[in-house]
């Protein structure tokens, strides 16, 4: 299964990075060739992004089902395609260093499944690094952007 974690350290403290990444709507636009998200509870939302691999380009629908929120420090999600067969995992975890920093640490580990999975893995092993980096430095950059807005 292809996977990857990134971490970032970020000027604010855990509680700030919390009521970022507590929010869906917050860190869903945030996916690389995001197009746009439905929230069905608080639990479950549908994505749509474009997907670049390199010579495939796609529209991927997936599901996000979140496994647990466990605040401040974790937030534990599946994914699943609606479209393509793809199965997967991932997280954002936050690790204080101090009163005023926090660690926070992206991971995504994703499977392609079906006739063309073993081209679409080695792709995804390619470039599911690129993709967890931008998507973790993305979230921990809007988290501290958020936070100067609303001081």
């Amino acid at each position: 299964m292809p996977n990857y974690a990134h971490k970032v350290s970020i000027d604010l403290p855990i509680q700030s990075v919390w009521s970022f990444v507590s929010v869906m709507d917050h860190w869903a636009p945030l996916v690389p060739g995001y197009m746009n998200h439905e929230i069905i509870n608080e639990k479950e939302s549908t994505w749509k992004f474009k997907s670049d691999l390199g010579v495939m380009k796609k529209k991927v629908h997936l599901k996000v089902e979140i496994i647990s929120w466990e605040e401040p420090t974790k937030v534990t999600f599946n994914l699943t395609g609606i479209n393509e067969k793809f199965v997967g995992s991932g997280y954002f975890e936050a690790q204080a260093i101090d009163s005023k920093n926090t660690v926070v640490t992206g991971c995504l580990d994703i499977t392609a499944e079906g006739t063309i999975s073993k081209m679409v893995n080695s792709i995804l092993n390619k470039n599911l690094p690129e993709m967890t980096k931008e998507l973790t430095e993305a979230v921990a950059a809007k988290a501290r952007e958020t936070e100067i807005i609303n001081r």
